[in-house]
């Protein structure tokens, strides 16, 4: 691997991930642990992020398309009280 790669875990079946956790190579020692959740549809994105802000979270990035990712990426980011930057993102 070179350096600044993602070393990355998926759980799924079917050859299909709904759960990822990665860590950056070579990112430094500070570097956080980014935790991604499958969710079903939309309003699961939008209820994980309610919910996670509700019991006070950090928000990262509210619940929005990333097109820059690829065509359907719903996700919303939160850091959670130990720091990892966790994720709900629906593909759909």
């Amino acid at each position: 691997m070179m350096p600044g790669s993602i070393h990355a875990r998926r759980y799924g079946r079917d050859g299909k991930p709904v759960f990822w956790i990665a860590e950056g190579a070579g990112m430094g020692p500070n570097r956080e642990t980014h935790f991604a959740f499958d969710a079903a549809d939309h309003d699961a994105v939008r209820a994980f992020y309610d919910a996670a802000i509700g019991l006070g979270a950090e928000s990262l990035h509210a619940p929005r398309l990333w097109p820059e990712y690829h065509p359907g990426y719903f996700g919303a980011f939160v850091r959670d009280p130990d720091g990892n930057n966790v994720e709900a993102v629906c593909h759909a």
